[in-house]
Parts: structure tokens; C-alpha cells; sequence
């Protein structure tokens, strides 16, 4: 039997981190926050996946990882290097210094909206996939 009460509660988490996105992407002095909160929304997403389904929950950071677990009960159809990126951008972005680097520097605002676009994708898939429907802002 599918566990949609904690599949739902990460849903909630991963919609939180889209609504900080939504209020600071277009500030360019905030890029790599929009990618760390791309990643963590991507994360949650896919997690909820593996709590619907009654899977272990693994304790991991990496999406790479995480879509590889779903694979059997959602599909994707992701960009691989994109993927990466947004990893390499998370990991990178828990140390000070990196702060989130792309090999060319940090995260411009078109990349930021790519994190972002994607990162909506995944949650939608995944809240249709589930057929999990959530209350509004207001409400959740």
C-alpha cells in the first residue's frame, strides 16, 4: 500500500524550496542558492518517490543516485549533464570558497533559470506520477 502521507510531507518540502526559487531568481548575486535550492527541491522530489513506495529512504545528497533508485517507479526523461551539474553545484556549494562554482565561475542567471525549470519539472512529474495533489500556499 502506497505511503502517501510522507510522500506528500517531502512534496511539501520540495514545493518550499520552488517558492524561495521563485523569490530570488532573478537576483544575480543569489545564483547559487537558486541552484541549491533547485537541487534540494529535485531531491525531496525524488524521495517522495521512494516513500510512496514503501522504499528506503537513503540519507544521500546526490539526485544522480536518487533518480537511479526511482528509476522502476517514475520515469524521467532528464538531461544527464545537467544532472551533474546541478550535483557538482550542491556539493561545491557546502564549502566556503567554491560557493557553488560551474567550471567557468559561479551560476549566471540563465543557468539559474535552467536549475530552476528543471527542478519544477521533476516536482510536477512526480506530484502527477503520484498523483499527489497539494493545498495552496496558504494552506500547506
Amino acid at each position: 500500500m502506497p505511503n502517501n502521507e510522507m510522500a506528500k510531507e517531502w512534496l511539501k518540502a520540495a514545493k518550499t524550496d520552488l517558492e524561495v526559487i521563485k523569490n530570488i531568481l532573478h537576483d544575480e548575486h543569489l545564483t547559487s542558492m537558486v541552484a541549491f535550492h533547485s537541487q534540494q527541491s529535485i531531491e525531496k522530489s525524488l524521495k517522495a518517490i521512494l516513500e510512496y513506495y514503501n522504499q528506503d529512504v537513503p540519507k544521500i545528497h546526490q539526485i544522480k543516485k536518487l533518480f537511479y533508485l526511482t528509476k522502476d517507479y517514475v520515469e524521467f526523461d532528464i538531461d544527464k549533464e545537467l544532472v551533474l551539474k546541478i550535483d557538482t553545484l550542491y556539493i561545491e556549494s557546502r564549502y566556503p570558497g567554491s560557493l557553488g562554482l560551474l567550471p567557468y565561475g559561479k551560476p549566471t542567471l540563465k543557468d539559474a533559470k535552467e536549475f530552476f525549470l528543471f527542478a519544477t519539472n521533476i516536482f510536477n512529474t512526480v506530484c502527477n506520477q503520484l498523483q499527489i495533489k497539494l493545498n495552496t500556499k496558504a494552506n500547506s
